[in-house]
């Protein structure tokens, strides 16, 4: 495994982390997700992401009893805000009554004092800012956090709250978005303004729901049993890439993944990792296997013929536009 700094901070993270949005406490059992967490574990990836929202908050408590066991110093475990958590019209947001709560309840649910960095999920256009930024920085102060992070925010939205940040003392340090090869919405906007304020990309579905995986295949029926035949496990998600054009530039690329002796899954991490403003690239597994075979791509270097012919084959089907970074105009 190798390590990067998230951003300019001093917090150093697996280039490869964990993260279990669709798997944990829903998609798969507790005894299957435990066996991923210590294949994670195995490979030397020390960096969990998680969220309060997943699969109802038992997300959280799955992977807190399948690190309760481990020396907490040597992890570093994310977790996010925002999305509901419960019925009430509070139990959603960002607004500082939330952001009190929901720490607790993810620090209970995760058996840790803190978390490493705790993220805002996406960003709350009925919370002023800085009733957000500083409930963040409280839970920052309190030692509940040791830094914070956004997810799916604007650039412009970045570069208010990292002000505020700074006039407050808190170590705003990263950013969590959607990015692969079919999907580089960040390039334009979020990355060159979370370079110049030091922010880290800790980036997530670098395969793009599994498309970049070349299982699905042009023509067919997409295979029994994966993501996209299981509306509990993100087939919503994947639905906007089963395009025939999509499937079969996806085809042309395993031979490129061949010829650097990757598999597509590989290669599709490790083209994230390419970027020196990606921290950390997160995948999430089903079962064991696939965690060990996704981390072969960390310190994988991709030279640039190898980058230009993924690019002539990809343009045409890449989504660029800055754009759709997207939070909800209303409250979820």
């Amino acid at each position: 495994m190798e390590f990067r700094h998230l951003g300019r901070s001093g917090l150093m993270v697996s280039e490869i982390s964990y993260g279990n949005w669709i798997t944990h406490g829903s998609q798969v059992e507790e005894e299957a997700a435990l066996a991923c967490v210590r294949a994670a574990l195995d490979t030397g990836i020390t960096t969990f992401d998680t969220a309060d929202v997943y699969a109802g908050t038992r997300a959280e408590e799955v992977l807190g009893r399948a690190l309760s066991s481990e020396r907490r110093e040597g992890l570093e475990i994310f977790t996010k805000v925002f999305w509901p958590t419960g019925p009430g019209r509070n139990d959603r947001g960002l607004s500082r009554k939330h952001i009190m709560e929901s720490i607790n309840g993810s620090l209970r649910r995760l058996q840790t004092d803190y978390v490493d960095l705790y993220q805002a999920h996406r960003y709350d256009y009925h919370t002023p800012l800085e009733e957000t930024m500083s409930a963040f920085a409280d839970v920052v102060h309190s030692g509940k956090a040791h830094y914070i992070g956004v997810s799916e925010w604007k650039a412009s939205q970045i570069r208010q709250a990292h002000q505020l940040a700074q006039e407050l003392r808190v170590p705003l340090v990263s950013s969590q978005p959607q990015y692969s090869m079919l999907w580089r919405v960040i390039e334009a906007e979020v990355i060159p303004t979370s370079e110049e304020l030091g922010l880290g990309q800790i980036v997530w579905s670098p395969m793009a729901q599994g498309v970049l995986s070349g299982k699905y295949l042009p023509g067919q029926p997409p295979p029994a049993g994966s993501r996209a035949t299981d509306e509990k496990s993100g087939a919503g998600f994947i639905a906007r890439w089963l395009d025939d054009d999509v499937l079969t530039r996806v085809q042309r690329l395993k031979p490129l993944a061949e010829q650097a002796g990757l598999t597509m899954p590989q290669l599709a991490i490790a083209w994230v990792l390419q970027n020196p403003n990606v921290s950390s690239a997160i995948i999430g597994a089903s079962r064991p296997d696939q965690v060990h075979g996704n981390v072969a791509a960390a310190g994988v270097k991709l030279d640039a013929d190898l980058l230009k012919a993924i690019d002539e084959i990809v343009d045409p089907i890449t989504e660029r536009d800055p754009a759709k970074t997207e939070s909800p105009a209303e409250r979820p």
